[in-house]
């Protein structure tokens, strides 16, 4: 069976949920957060690995940065690209990649990792390899930053069902833990008219002491 998060169909159905107007309009303030937090020089080489249809890599383009944006999905990809055209951004690509694999050696001073874009995988040296990677697509003296919902803000307001309406479609949302707070599974369902479209997503679960292990043992 095809992960969750290999399937162009999961992406593509749920986008407008996950990229809403309001989502886009944020993007200027969280990239406001995110220089602030990380102080890139200007003009800086910046990746951003998952990148989506590209928030941040396309608010980053327009501040000066030199951005990649990579991603697997096509269709997200291709957006990306249109609305770096529309705007002139020569200075924003977008390429298709797989973060278990990409790595391009001291090339980026900043590696961006946000919305959750991390921990997907069953095998956990897969989340390393991941590390691995960005730690040695950094240049000296570069930063990372990754942006994951931790174990201790969870459990502070877990949830197990959601829902919302969003244009007049339905969002239902149950979560299942496992593995000793160690794994996540979100059953989402989305009903538009008659049409009902369902996907479980996964994903691993890290506190804050994990996720500085995991980090420290790539390089950082």
């Amino acid at each position: 069976m095809i992960p969750w998060h290999e399937q162009d169909l999961f992406w593509e159905t749920m986008a407008s949920k996950m990229f809403t107007p309001a989502a886009w309009q944020q993007a200027a303030m969280e990239v406001d957060q995110l220089l602030a937090l990380a102080s890139p020089p200007a003009g800086a080489h910046v990746l951003d690995l998952c990148c989506g249809p590209g928030r941040h890599s396309l608010e980053l383009a327009r501040r000066g940065y030199i951005v990649k944006g990579v991603h697997r999905t096509a269709k997200y990809l291709e957006s990306a690209r249109a609305k770096a055209a529309a705007e002139g951004l020569t200075n924003a690509e977008f390429v298709s990649g797989d973060m278990r694999t990409y790595r391009e050696p001291m090339s980026f001073d900043l590696v961006l990792n946000l919305f959750t874009s991390f921990g997907y995988f069953d095998n956990q040296s897969e989340d390393a390899a991941v590390m691995r990677n960005i730690y040695s697509s950094l240049r000296p003296g570069g930063k990372m930053v990754l942006d994951v919902l931790g174990k201790e803000v969870l459990a502070a307001k877990f949830r197990p069902r959601d829902w919302h309406e969003q244009d007049g479609v339905m969002f239902l949302e149950e979560r299942v833990l496992s593995r000793d707070w160690g794994w996540i599974e979100d059953r989402w369902i989305r009903i538009d008219g008659g049409e009902r479209t369902e996907f479980t997503l996964s994903h691993r679960l890290y506190s804050a002491a994990e996720l500085r292990t995991l980090v420290v043992t790539a390089g950082f």
